[in-house]
């Protein structure tokens, strides 16, 4: 009986600690800039900001390879940072952003997070 409670003990550790790196763990952090497309508050069950800049410059797409723009998709956490985004969609940004290895229903869709707003043009 010893043995199994041993067992039971790693095991719930080793699944914490599997949680705590795929949701929790800040992967990679850094600032995207460029022109706010939309910022929006969706969801079904969870009700979460998302949003989406359009990059300068030019790369292939992901479904046939054509030409198109970088487009950054991305989540809000703060109501306040969503509610200065929502106001003036258009402008250009630079946001600072957290990259997690997986995505939270009540954190948003995407795995990056925007948690600030830099600047403002």
């Amino acid at each position: 009986m010893k043995y199994f409670w041993i067992f039971l003990a790693v095991a719930v550790l080793l699944l914490g600690g599997f949680i705590w790196y795929k949701f929790y763990f800040v992967f990679g952090e850094g600032v995207k800039s460029g022109y706010l497309n939309y910022a929006v508050k969706k969801g079904n069950v969870f009700k979460t900001y998302e949003g989406k800049l359009i990059q300068e410059g030019f790369g292939t797409t992901k479904v046939g390879g054509a030409l198109g723009s970088n487009q950054f998709e991305f989540s809000i956490e703060d109501e306040a940072v969503f509610k200065q985004l929502e106001l003036n969609s258009g402008k250009y940004f630079d946001l600072h952003y957290k990259e997690y290895h997986g995505s939270l229903p009540w954190r948003g869709n995407t795995v990056y997070v925007v948690d600030k707003v830099i600047s403002m043009k």
